[in-house]
């Protein structure tokens, strides 16, 4: 089952216990999801101020 960082909202692979921007305060509970593929035109990244490529959470709690 994948995780979503508190923080950033990144979507982390099962089995990790730290996201890649470096915290470590992981959730189960997420909805939604958005994938990024260039986050320097992309105006759904600049909306949700994402600034690296990936797939992200919508809302984590």
């Amino acid at each position: 089952m994948e995780k979503a960082c508190r923080d950033c909202h990144r979507i982390i692979e099962s089995g990790k216990a730290v996201c890649t921007c470096g915290s470590n305060s992981i959730s189960r509970d997420w909805n939604g999801y958005v994938a990024i593929i260039d986050a320097e035109e992309s105006e759904i990244a600049k909306k949700l101020e994402i600034s690296k490529a990936g797939k992200y959470a919508l809302k984590v709690r």
